[in-house]
């Protein structure tokens, strides 16, 4: 099997900083396409922002300048660094990832998107 967890969100003032971590575990073989989601109250979840398992990235609009998207191949782990948060920044964010893993033992790996748990961002103004 395999399971994304993510880590680091809390509750911070406006233009504080957080770090996401997003760990994946499990037998992977190979990580493609990571990105970071985030769902507001009432709102439908949307795309933070992305990056390639070669490192080409892509951001919302809303996030561009002030969030970095970043991974380590090696600890299977995609980063959300997020500057000058804004309280239209809460929202609970969640990790996706294209994973090539091993279903269980004696299965045939398979590609497969996974989902975080989701981590609570909250920004006070």
């Amino acid at each position: 099997q395999a399971q994304l967890v993510e880590s680091g969100g809390g509750l911070v003032q406006a233009g504080g900083s957080l770090r996401l971590s997003c760990a994946a575990s499990g037998n992977i073989f190979k990580l493609d396409d990571m990105a970071w989601y985030r769902q507001a109250p009432g709102k439908q979840r949307e795309l933070v922002a992305g990056i390639t398992n070669v490192g080409t990235t892509n951001y919302a609009d809303s996030v561009k300048g002030r969030f970095t998207i970043s991974r380590d191949n090696a600890k299977k782990t995609v980063y959300l660094q997020m500057n000058r948060l804004k309280p239209e920044d809460t929202a609970v964010y969640s990790c996706n990832a294209h994973l090539y893993y091993l279903p269980y033992s004696g299965a045939i790996p398979r590609w497969e998107q996974f989902w975080g748990q989701g981590t609570q961002v909250t920004v006070s103004s």
